[in-house]
């Protein structure tokens, strides 16, 4: 049997996920049933865009569901590692500066399944990440970057 992808994460990070799954199995899916349920009461089913759209909505909460059971089951909780305090990792913050004079910028590398750039929040797998995984502070890295490559100097980790 082939082995199952593994999802690496924050302990915070899982439990939004846990949270998430809850709402969708608790909630959520009671609410598209109803929809359902209203939607068929208009009648016709072939001209029902009320039914339609609710079945688009209800397929969509299950694959989410089945989405969410999968990396919970499957999610590998990143422990603090205390022994390379300096060393970039999955699971710590990075701050550092675009050379020659560019900001700071702070990032938190987390598996992909929590990734939310908004909240600064990058995959393991993006590539400022993986041009940053296991290099130390004061190191000077090439990031390759959608928009051409950037040199960057790593000030902090944490």
């Amino acid at each position: 049997m082939a082995q199952e992808k593994q999802y690496p994460m924050t302990l915070e990070g899982k439990q939004k996920l846990e949270q998430e799954l809850e709402y969708l199995k608790t909630t959520k899916r009671k609410e598209v049933v109803e929809r359902i349920k209203i939607a068929r009461s208009f009648g016709d089913l072939s001209e029902n865009s009320e039914y339609d759209s609710a079945k688009d909505e209800q397929a969509f909460v299950e694959g989410r569901i089945a989405t969410l059971e999968k990396m919970i089951r499957n999610a590998v909780i990143i422990e603090e590692d205390e022994t390379n305090k300096d060393t970039v990792t999955l699971g710590k913050s990075v701050t550092f500066v675009e050379l020659p004079d560019g900001d700071e910028e702070t990032y938190t590398i987390v598996g992909s399944a929590e990734a939310d750039p908004f909240e600064g929040k990058i995959s393991n797998d993006s590539p400022i990440a993986k041009s940053l995984l296991g290099r130390k502070i004061g190191e000077e890295v090439t990031v390759q970057t959608p928009g051409g490559e950037m040199v960057v100097k790593i000030i902090n980790v944490k």
